[in-house]
Protein backbone atom coordinates (compact mmCIF):
# COMPACT_ATOMS: atom_id res chain seq x y z
CA UNK A 1 0.00 0.00 0.00
CA UNK A 2 1.58 3.06 -1.08
CA UNK A 3 1.06 6.32 1.55
CA UNK A 4 -1.61 8.75 0.32
CA UNK A 5 -0.51 12.66 1.43
CA UNK A 6 -2.66 14.06 3.83
CA UNK A 7 -4.73 17.08 1.57
CA UNK A 8 -3.42 20.25 1.70
CA UNK A 9 -5.31 23.48 2.34
CA UNK A 10 -6.51 25.26 -0.79
CA UNK A 11 -7.25 21.41 -2.30
CA UNK A 12 -10.34 19.50 -2.95
CA UNK A 13 -11.51 17.44 0.02
CA UNK A 14 -11.49 13.91 -1.21
CA UNK A 15 -15.04 12.56 -1.73
CA UNK A 16 -16.49 10.17 -0.01
CA UNK A 17 -19.65 8.04 0.29
CA UNK A 18 -20.35 6.54 3.90
CA UNK A 19 -23.04 4.96 6.08
CA UNK A 20 -24.20 7.10 9.25
CA UNK A 21 -24.68 6.31 12.68
CA UNK A 22 -28.37 5.65 11.48
CA UNK A 23 -27.44 3.58 9.02
CA UNK A 24 -28.26 6.38 5.97
CA UNK A 25 -25.42 6.82 3.25
CA UNK A 26 -24.47 10.71 3.40
CA UNK A 27 -21.66 12.49 0.16
CA UNK A 28 -19.59 14.35 1.32
CA UNK A 29 -20.82 16.34 -1.72
CA UNK A 30 -24.04 16.75 -0.51
CA UNK A 31 -22.85 19.02 1.91
CA UNK A 32 -21.85 21.29 -0.99
CA UNK A 33 -23.14 24.99 0.09
CA UNK A 34 -22.23 24.64 3.68
CA UNK A 35 -18.98 24.32 5.49
CA UNK A 36 -17.91 20.71 7.05
CA UNK A 37 -16.02 20.23 10.04
CA UNK A 38 -14.77 16.53 9.16
CA UNK A 39 -12.72 14.98 12.09
CA UNK A 40 -11.13 11.82 11.77
CA UNK A 41 -10.43 9.64 15.30
CA UNK A 42 -9.22 6.14 16.34
CA UNK A 43 -12.22 4.72 18.11
CA UNK A 44 -15.36 5.08 19.79
CA UNK A 45 -15.54 5.08 23.63
CA UNK A 46 -11.54 5.10 24.31
CA UNK A 47 -10.78 8.19 26.17
CA UNK A 48 -9.43 10.87 23.83
CA UNK A 49 -11.93 9.77 21.20
CA UNK A 50 -14.58 9.89 23.92
CA UNK A 51 -13.25 13.74 25.47
CA UNK A 52 -12.76 15.29 21.49
CA UNK A 53 -16.62 13.44 20.53
CA UNK A 54 -17.62 15.32 24.53
CA UNK A 55 -15.99 18.34 23.17
CA UNK A 56 -17.51 18.95 19.64
CA UNK A 57 -20.82 17.87 21.26
CA UNK A 58 -20.78 20.92 23.96
CA UNK A 59 -19.99 23.17 20.98
CA UNK A 60 -22.51 21.89 18.33
CA UNK A 61 -24.57 25.03 19.10
CA UNK A 62 -22.43 27.69 17.92
CA UNK A 63 -20.56 25.24 14.74
CA UNK A 64 -24.93 24.94 14.05
CA UNK A 65 -25.18 28.78 13.97
CA UNK A 66 -22.61 29.23 11.99
CA UNK A 67 -24.04 27.22 9.67
CA UNK A 68 -20.94 24.11 9.96
CA UNK A 69 -21.59 20.92 9.73
CA UNK A 70 -20.12 18.48 12.21
CA UNK A 71 -18.87 15.04 10.98
CA UNK A 72 -16.59 12.41 13.04
CA UNK A 73 -15.13 9.73 11.00
CA UNK A 74 -13.66 6.04 12.40
CA UNK A 75 -13.29 2.73 11.33
CA UNK A 76 -15.97 1.51 13.68
CA UNK A 77 -19.46 -0.20 12.86
CA UNK A 78 -22.76 1.75 12.24
CA UNK A 79 -23.55 -0.55 15.18
CA UNK A 80 -20.99 1.05 17.56
CA UNK A 81 -21.28 4.76 16.45
CA UNK A 82 -25.21 3.97 17.39
CA UNK A 83 -24.20 3.01 20.75
CA UNK A 84 -21.59 5.74 21.32
CA UNK A 85 -23.97 8.77 20.38
CA UNK A 86 -26.38 7.83 22.33
CA UNK A 87 -24.01 7.08 25.61
CA UNK A 88 -22.08 10.47 25.35
CA UNK A 89 -25.57 12.01 23.74
CA UNK A 90 -23.76 13.14 20.70
CA UNK A 91 -25.47 15.78 18.86
CA UNK A 92 -23.55 15.75 14.91
CA UNK A 93 -23.32 12.60 12.68
CA UNK A 94 -20.65 10.33 13.26
CA UNK A 95 -19.64 8.46 9.61
CA UNK A 96 -18.52 4.38 9.82
CA UNK A 97 -15.39 3.83 7.68
CA UNK A 98 -14.60 0.20 8.24
CA UNK A 99 -13.11 -0.20 4.86
CA UNK A 100 -11.18 2.59 5.32
CA UNK A 101 -11.97 4.33 1.88
CA UNK A 102 -12.22 7.79 3.55
CA UNK A 103 -9.69 7.72 5.79
CA UNK A 104 -6.83 6.37 3.74
CA UNK A 105 -8.39 9.17 1.35
CA UNK A 106 -7.29 11.65 3.33
CA UNK A 107 -3.94 10.05 3.87
CA UNK A 108 -4.59 8.61 7.79
CA UNK A 109 -3.95 4.98 8.08
CA UNK A 110 -0.47 5.06 9.18
CA UNK A 111 1.84 3.42 11.00
CA UNK A 112 1.82 3.60 14.60
CA UNK A 113 3.55 2.57 17.57
CA UNK A 114 2.55 1.97 21.53
CA UNK A 115 4.56 -0.07 24.03
CA UNK A 116 7.34 -0.71 21.45
CA UNK A 117 5.01 -2.46 19.04
CA UNK A 118 4.01 -1.38 15.66
CA UNK A 119 0.90 -1.17 14.03
CA UNK A 120 -1.42 0.51 11.48
CA UNK A 121 -4.22 2.59 13.04
CA UNK A 122 -6.05 5.86 12.16
CA UNK A 123 -4.04 9.28 12.66
CA UNK A 124 -6.51 11.67 14.38
CA UNK A 125 -7.22 14.41 12.09
CA UNK A 126 -9.29 17.34 11.18
CA UNK A 127 -10.30 19.39 8.47
CA UNK A 128 -12.38 22.36 7.90
CA UNK A 129 -14.00 22.17 4.78
CA UNK A 130 -15.58 25.21 3.02
CA UNK A 131 -19.07 25.91 1.15
CA UNK A 132 -17.34 24.93 -2.11
CA UNK A 133 -15.55 21.69 -1.40
CA UNK A 134 -11.92 22.57 -0.81
CA UNK A 135 -10.23 22.38 2.45
CA UNK A 136 -9.88 25.51 4.54
CA UNK A 137 -7.79 24.45 7.07
CA UNK A 138 -6.01 21.20 8.26
CA UNK A 139 -4.91 19.64 11.27
CA UNK A 140 -3.04 16.74 10.46
CA UNK A 141 -1.36 15.94 14.24
CA UNK A 142 -4.70 16.64 16.69
CA UNK A 143 -3.96 17.03 20.57
CA UNK A 144 -7.32 16.59 21.88
CA UNK A 145 -7.36 19.28 24.86
CA UNK A 146 -8.30 22.43 23.07
CA UNK A 147 -8.82 21.56 19.70
CA UNK A 148 -12.49 21.68 18.97
CA UNK A 149 -12.40 25.32 20.28
CA UNK A 150 -9.73 25.85 17.90
CA UNK A 151 -11.62 24.24 14.95
CA UNK A 152 -14.82 26.72 15.97
CA UNK A 153 -12.49 29.49 15.78
CA UNK A 154 -11.56 28.60 12.08
CA UNK A 155 -14.74 28.01 11.33
CA UNK A 156 -16.01 31.21 12.32
CA UNK A 157 -13.21 32.93 10.57
CA UNK A 158 -13.74 31.30 7.64
CA UNK A 159 -17.34 32.00 8.24
CA UNK A 160 -16.80 35.43 8.05
CA UNK A 161 -14.77 35.45 5.23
Amino acid sequence: MTEVEIPAEGKRAPAFHLATDSGEKIRLSELKGAPVVLYFYPKDNTPGCTTEAQDFRDLHKKFKNLGVHVLGVSPDSVESHEKFVNKQSLNFTLLSDPERTAIEKYGLWVKKKLYGKEFMGVQRATFLIDETGKIARAWPKVKVKGHAAEVLEAAKELVKG
